[in-house]
């Protein structure tokens, strides 16, 4: 037989909120920990982390790494063109991919790999 109590447990157990707040400071916080960087990462690090996710698949319009076709007109433009858009962003790619914690020589060493690759 359920009783009002075991109900009343019920009920305050389905309402309950589904976790609590922590804040810093609060016991339940733990110390932040910063990832530190072992150095810059190659090319093929950058590539196969951030890039791929577009330039695997075509998406928004980006060269699919391998294919010659898509990277000629743009290798034609030179490497420094290749870098700066790669670096600001064009057309549907926003400024380095969204990978904001590489910095500018990881960016083009992403490049080189993707070209080295597509020629």
């Amino acid at each position: 037989m359920v009783t009002l109590a075991d109900r009343s447990q019920e009920i305050a157990d389905r309402i309950a909120p589904a976790g609590k707040t922590c804040l810093a400071g609060d016991d339940c916080a733990a110390a932040p920990v910063a990832a530190v960087a072992a150095g810059p990462r190659t090319g093929v690090q950058v590539y196969d982390t951030k890039c791929v996710t577009c330039h695997a698949t075509g998406a928004a319009g980006a060269p699919k790494m391998g294919d010659a076709g898509q990277w000629a007109p743009r290798i034609g433009k030179g490497i420094d063109t290749l870098y700066a858009n790669a670096i600001n962003g064009i057309n549907g790619m926003p400024a380095k991919g969204l990978c904001m914690d590489c910095s500018d020589d990881e960016i083009k060493a992403a490049v080189d790999h993707m070209v080295a690759n597509s020629q």
